[in-house]
């Protein structure tokens, strides 16, 4: 698999820049290659600026990053995770005794995924399973519920992101 950071250009098409405004001889002399006058001749002109449309590098997301602002985000809660709790005497696991015991953030989406195994029966209430987490629980003799999350459609805009104001 190739992934971003390991494109380079083929080899032999990169060439050296050529340094302009070095003496009066050839292309590359007394004005270097910006005209007469204008614009685009001066100093004042920011290296990548489009006339004012949003520049290449906000546009393109690859370039600069991108964090998107609708993206919905599980702390994952493993069966192993579960089958502790199970031991200390919880016969039913929610999002707020994730949070009193310090296993999840307050306010966190929680999803059970199935690293470890899972003896006690317990009844899970949570925002996300797979189904291998699913049939693990439904196999120890406990149960699943799914909690409904606390937006509805896409999830709302994170607080602080450049899009939350608008």
């Amino acid at each position: 698999m190739i992934y971003l950071h390991d494109l380079k250009p083929a080899e032999g098409s990169h060439h050296r820049k050529r340094r302009v405004g070095r003496g009066i001889a050839g292309k590359g002399g007394k004005t270097a290659g910006r005209g007469t006058k204008g614009q685009g001749a001066r100093d004042t002109v920011p290296v990548g600026f489009e006339g004012g449309q949003l520049p290449l590098t906000q546009r393109t997301p690859k370039l600069r990053g991108f964090r998107n602002p609708f993206r919905v985000a599980y702390t994952v809660v493993n069966l192993d995770q579960l089958a502790r709790l199970g031991e200390e005497g919880m016969a039913e696991v929610d999002p707020t005794s994730l949070v009193a015991r310090g296993v999840v953030r307050r306010g966190a989406l929680v999803k059970v995924c199935a690293r470890g195994e899972l003896h006690a029966p317990l009844v899970v209430r949570a925002h996300g399973f797979s189904q291998a987490a699913k049939a693990a629980i439904e196999a120890a003799g406990g149960r699943v519920e799914t909690v409904a999350v606390p937006f509805k459609g896409p999830r709302p805009r994170a607080a602080g992101s450049a899009l939350s104001n608008r």
